[in-house]
């Protein structure tokens, strides 16, 4: 007889393979293809590992891991909502909190609590695991942009000091990186690909 977790396991699994058909504004780097939310994930799982050494505190990497391959899969239900957006803000939201308690709800429930958890963590923001993820959450787009002459930054006329405000948040995972971003955030302006107000 097949465990009855087993079963709900892979539900989930077949649940999230959703997630690779939500688009995402941004574009692959050197790109006019639009990334997807998987796509997203993945990208961020390998900065965190990758670019761990940076972060202001020391991290639990597989924890950081786990923040940024499930944060997005509420989008499943609630959609990505575009950092810029003018008139939803990109924060937390009841749609988000239904659809996290809907999709990690297939799984076994030690499972579904445990990753719920993270899931809120990630969006609380408070400790350094979620404050290194969320600068990889931050960063991506933006080296993304940089690559693709202003990217979205051009296409919905964001201009630098509403990036600098939304991207700051990079320097509470990692100065080191925050400055390197800032920098590019800089050569935008010079290069024509980010316009100040």
């Amino acid at each position: 007889m097949i465990h009855e977790n087993l079963l709900k396991q892979i539900e989930f699994i077949k649940e999230i393979d959703k997630l690779k058909y939500i688009q995402r504004k941004t574009r692959l780097l050197n790109s006019d293809r639009p990334e997807n939310d998987a796509e997203h994930s993945w990208h961020l799982a390998v900065m965190a590992i990758v670019l761990a050494g940076h972060s202001n505190e020391a991290v639990d990497i597989l924890k950081v891991v786990k923040m940024v391959l499930i944060h997005d899969i509420v989008e499943i239900d609630a959609g990505d909502v575009f950092i810029y957006d003018t008139t939803k803000n990109h924060t937390n939201t009841d749609e988000e909190r239904l659809a996290a308690e809907r999709i990690f709800g297939l799984l076994p429930t030690e499972q579904a609590k445990e990753l719920i958890a993270i899931w809120e963590e990630f969006e609380a923001g408070e400790t350094s695991e979620a404050k290194f993820a969320r600068s990889m959450d931050r960063l991506e787009p933006l080296l993304q942009n940089f690559s693709n002459s202003g990217g979205t930054w051009q296409e919905y006329d964001v201009k630098y000091e509403t990036v600098v405000e939304k991207k700051k948040k990079i320097a509470e995972g990692s100065a080191v990186i925050w400055e390197y971003a800032d920098q590019l955030l800089k050569d935008s302006v010079d290069k024509g690909f980010l316009n100040k107000k």
